[in-house]
């Protein structure tokens, strides 16, 4: 089973270090990369090189280069006086259709610094990814610099109560649908591929979610042993949608830490078809943070489907 080649695009993938953003916007440059003797304040996404030559059929020949301005989010919410991010996990089987499932678990990850607008440079306050945090003189591995996703979301529903929590969570699902359709007509859709993409979500003070960027190539290493414990489950779950042994009807919303969030068009928890007229009320088929019993759900799950072969055989 192959996943796809063709990157995800839409707000931004990035190796390396991440540029908190309140939006993106692709930029062409044709001519300049300095701005007065310094390089312009925007981040190189790839293309070539070239040489910089002056002359107009010289120039005519340097490819176009890609660009990402970014505008950094000066109000982050905080938990202790430490900025954090959070990383979720979205697997899509299907672009055209669009079907695209949910997990459970995920992680948010912090700073190993008190947060502050004084020290820009200090990349211990401001990037919050743990290849960067692990490097820091007084981090600690055991303790690491991350919560489970149901640890946060009980925090924030302490705070501020869960109907906030919801809306929270609700923005956040659109962002991974819209995101994921904004590019639905260039990503290449074979159905023997899939992807599984890691999300980087920011909170800002007034509980609104800015997408970061969208990772294609996800980091499996675990930091901890709770970290161990996700990142093996998620791997075993991905299997069990990807489903070689065609054991699932492809009736299922869930198996095991993943709920299916898109089916070429919204998913609802109840049973049947989804009323979108605005008079029901819909809900979305997302359990973010929710609590995870995914070895409880895969037992009852496969159970089931081999009471349903025995019934027609």
């Amino acid at each position: 089973m192959s996943r796809p080649k063709s990157k995800l695009q839409g707000p931004r993938i990035v190796k390396g270090k991440r540029a908190r953003a309140e939006s993106v916007h692709p930029i062409q440059d044709h001519s300049r990369e300095y701005a007065h003797g310094r390089p312009s304040p925007q981040a190189r996404l790839g293309g070539s090189k070239g040489d910089a030559r002056s002359s107009d059929d010289q120039k005519d020949e340097i490819p176009v280069e890609n660009y990402v301005a970014q505008r950094y989010i000066e109000n982050p919410y905080l938990i202790g006086g430490r900025k954090f991010d959070l990383r979720v996990y979205v697997l899509v089987m299907s672009y055209i259709p669009l079907r695209a499932w949910l997990y459970r678990d995920g992680f948010a990850r912090f700073s190993n610094t008190r947060f502050t607008l004084s020290s820009i440079d200090d990349q211990y306050v401001h990037l919050t990814n743990v290849a960067v945090q692990k490097t820091s003189p007084d981090y600690h591995p055991k303790k690491g610099c991350k919560w489970m996703l149901q640890r946060f979301r009980q925090y924030l529903a302490s705070k501020h109560g869960p109907e906030a929590v919801e809306r929270l969570f609700s923005d956040m699902d659109n962002i991974f649908v819209k995101s994921l359709q904004s590019v639905q007509k260039v990503i290449i859709s074979d159905k023997h591929c899939f992807e599984l993409y890691g999300y980087d979500i920011l909170i800002d003070q007034t509980l609104k979610p800015w997408l970061l960027e969208v990772n294609a190539s996800p980091s499996l290493t675990a930091s901890s042993q709770e970290d161990y414990e996700l990142k093996t489950c998620l791997l075993e779950d991905t299997l069990h949608v990807v489903d070689m042994e065609a054991r699932l009807t492809g009736r299922e919303k869930r198996v095991g830490g993943f709920d299916l969030m898109w089916n070429d068009g919204p998913v609802s928890r109840e049973e049947g078809p989804p009323d979108l007229s605005g008079m029901g009320n819909f809900v979305a088929n997302t359990h973010l943070g929710c609590v995870n019993d995914r070895n409880n759900q895969l037992r009852q799950l496969f159970r089931s489907l081999q009471n349903q072969k025995k019934a027609s055989s």
